[in-house]
């Protein structure tokens, strides 16, 4: 059936709110997480977020802010049964392309960063592990000052990915999977203290 233009767009702005309202509904009776992070198991807290120094602290509130969206109770490492520890973060940035006048025209940001967790008495649940992010954009000498403001830019991009990095990688910790571990680190110790032949 066809309806003159005013209609037309009578419809559309009537029929745009209903299904914005629909798909918001549908989205929060999901549970659906707008970042895109998986839950992280509640056995796995209180858990302390143990930031080093050189850690960019971008980083460490982008982490502790995903495990507050997730309902995850944070505290200090003395409080916590849990502790994500991340450290040794190192960052890289080299010339991936080359222009005819030897000028460098791509740049490769690259952010990496180590993570550990243990439980309070010190029972690896995640060992020691690298994660890493990167990024390549082109670089204009006439331009300096925004391609300074765009790597600022891509800077925060890694230190937010790294941070969904390290939900990822805590995710799969469940109870069963803690009891496990707990399990393997005692008899561990009870063979690593028991008479030796």
């Amino acid at each position: 059936m066809w309806w003159p233009t005013d209609m037309n767009v009578m419809a559309v702005s009537v029929v745009r709110p209903v299904v914005a309202a629909a798909m918001s509904l549908l989205v929060a009776g999901c549970g659906f997480q707008l970042r895109g992070a998986p839950p992280v198991s509640p056995a796995l807290q209180p858990l302390a977020v143990d930031c080093a120094e050189n850690v960019p602290g971008q980083l460490c509130d982008a982490v502790r802010e995903q495990l507050e969206l997730g309902r995850i109770e944070l505290k200090p490492a003395e409080e916590a049964d849990f502790v994500l520890k991340i450290g040794n973060f190192r960052q890289e940035r080299r010339a991936s392309a080359i222009t005819l006048r030897a000028a460098a025209a791509e740049y490769t940001l690259r952010h990496t960063v180590d993570i550990e967790v243990l439980t309070s008495d010190n029972v690896p649940l995640i060992e020691p592990t690298d994660l890493n992010s990167s990024e390549t954009y082109r670089y204009d000498e006439s331009n300096v000052l925004a391609k300074q403001r765009e790597e600022e830019a891509l800077r925060d991009q890694l230190h937010n990915r790294l941070a969904q990095q390290i939900i990822f990688r805590l995710a799969p910790i469940n109870e069963d999977r803690i009891e496990r571990l707990r399990q393997e680190a005692d008899q561990v110790r009870r063979e690593g203290t028991g008479p030796s032949s």
